[in-house]
């Protein structure tokens, strides 16, 4: 069993059929069904089903791709952390944020880290927090930017900061107070992203630990949409106040602070702990964490 054989099997089941491989890995189609057929009698079992549409893998096809993934990719992060001892870190990084800070933070992170680290590559994935937690654990995302992650021991999770979490509402003439008391709460209606968002989630923890519930008006994953909607004066959003001045409607829009006790959201980096780190990684942790504080601060 050699990589090569590996590569070209996992690219036929990948790809459906030996002639899309072939046209991917610009090797002969003979050249990768022998390679393919050698792994199968050095194995003594049928990996792939072949039919006039192509290639799908057996039971003991299913079972090898699991392994042929993590040695190919075991392979190619030895030898990025091979190629880093000639310089900067080489290789590719992917990162996920939570949309709030996607939008104020994706510009300035890719920037700065091209400039640092031009040997490399970077790719920015949005998603819910939730999501990007299970991408962390699959290994689709490095590096993720989330709020609120549920521990895991899949996950090493590094605190950055605490955010006061305010009631968004329409700007008013009428005077209103300058906070609003978290048994107050339900007297609101709100638009709220629905489970399992992490806001949603810690908003009804916090609630029912009083006894209490929130008054869902609307539910909009969005954060931009929501806060869109609490300036028609559809109802009231739960969002930090950098949340709410970063839209285009921030002027319609008045945030007071949640107290007694306040209502906090907590950012935080994650990042496999099942997986080694590659310099390039601990890179990107380093340089994301850097300009996060300083964006928030």
């Amino acid at each position: 069993m050699d990589l090569k054989q590996l590569e070209y099997f996992v690219a036929v089941v990948d790809l459906g059929g030996f002639t899309r491989a072939s046209r991917l890995l610009r090797v002969a189609q003979p050249a990768i069904s022998r390679q393919v057929r050698a792994l199968e009698v050095e194995l003594r079992q049928n990996l792939l089903l072949r039919n006039g549409r192509g290639a799908t893998p057996t039971e003991a096809g299913k079972r090898l791709l699991v392994h042929a993934r993590s040695i190919l990719q075991q392979v190619e992060r030895a030898r990025r952390e091979v190629d880093e001892i000639k310089g900067s870190p080489v290789g590719a990084i992917v990162i996920g944020l939570a949309p709030t800070l996607a939008r104020a933070h994706t510009a300035p992170i890719v920037r700065e880290f091209r400039r640092r680290y031009p040997k490399a590559s970077i790719s920015i994935v949005e998603g819910l927090s939730v999501h990007i937690l299970e991408w962390v654990i699959v290994g689709r995302v490095d590096v993720g930017l989330l709020y609120n992650p549920a521990p895991s021991p899949a996950i090493t999770l590094t605190p950055l900061i605490d955010e006061p979490l305010c009631l968004i509402s329409r700007r008013s003439t009428r005077r209103s107070a300058a906070s609003v008391r978290l048994h107050d709460l339900p007297d609101y209606p709100l638009v709220i992203p629905s489970r399992p968002h992490t806001i949603r989630t810690l908003v009804e923890a916090r609630l029912a630990m009083i006894g209490a519930r929130p008054q869902v008006a609307l539910e909009v994953d969005a954060v931009g949409a929501i806060l869109e909607l609490v300036a028609e004066g559809q109802g009231h959003a739960i969002l930090s106040r950098r949340a709410a001045s970063a839209t285009d409607v921030a002027r319609k829009l008045v945030a007071r602070p949640i107290v007694q006790p306040a209502l906090l959201s907590s950012l935080a980096l994650a990042v496999s702990a099942q997986r080694p780190a590659t310099p390039v990684q601990d890179a990107a942790v380093a340089l994301v964490t850097e300009i996060v504080s300083a964006i928030v601060a």
